[in-house]
């Protein structure tokens, strides 16, 4: 039997129209989520996506509409260059178009790519490319404290529009601190890949009040 997935969400502005608006405690069940150019395996705790075709692959959690707080998660990529990137989307209004902040764990001990490890963008116009060429070392930084590029790490996502800050493991420094771009302050909220799969568990969702 599969072992579902415990989000905890502490609600606030964040809606569920089809779920107990007291609760708190929220098991991750397929019918909760829409997939994207990917499928969706709930398993012994994680949530396995895996990117179907072209372009980026969203899970979005439905019904709910996030506005300003802080995002926790755990995610575990893959130390395979070019091969594993995945994070969070958020604010967005459709398939196309969000905001997301994503990693590159091939690049964490990667003494020249090392500064290309965490990634902010606001799709589809500012993309990586487009950010790192008209704004060098802006959008995208190390990571600090480094994790093992093959196991699980977890990110803290504060978003207070426009400002966005990312903290890894635990750290009380930011590894990114950066104004989003998009003049949006709310949406949908995802996860994201741009790879050919990524693991993911442990979501809490705080709204700010």
């Amino acid at each position: 039997m599969k072992a579902f997935v415990l989000f905890t969400i502490v609600l606030g502005f964040v809606h569920f129209n089809n779920l107990n608006a007291q609760e708190e405690n929220i098991k991750a069940d397929p019918r909760y989520w829409t997939t994207h150019n990917s499928t969706a395996t709930f398993e012994k705790g994680s949530i396995h996506l895996v990117k179907k075709g072209e372009g980026s692959a969203l899970l979005w959690l439905n019904d709910i509409n996030f506005e300003n707080g802080t995002v926790e998660l755990e995610i575990k990529g893959k130390d395979v260059r070019g091969q594993s990137f995945l994070g969070l989307a958020f604010h967005g209004s459709d398939n196309e178009r969000y905001d997301a902040v994503y990693f590159r764990p091939f690049n964490f001990k990667n003494s020249e790519k090392k500064y290309n490890s965490v990634q902010y963008i606001n799709a589809p116009e500012n993309v990586w490319h487009v950010l790192r060429n008209r704004f060098p070392g802006k959008y995208e930084n190390v990571v600090n404290p480094v994790p093992d590029p093959n196991d699980w790490f977890h990110i803290k996502i504060t978003i207070d529009t426009p400002n966005i800050k990312v903290y890894l493991n635990g750290s009380e420094e930011p590894t990114l601190a950066i104004e989003k771009i998009s003049t949006g302050n709310e949406g949908k909220l995802g996860l994201w890949i741009d790879s050919k799969d990524g693991w993911f568990r442990n979501v809490r969702i705080t709204p700010k009040p």
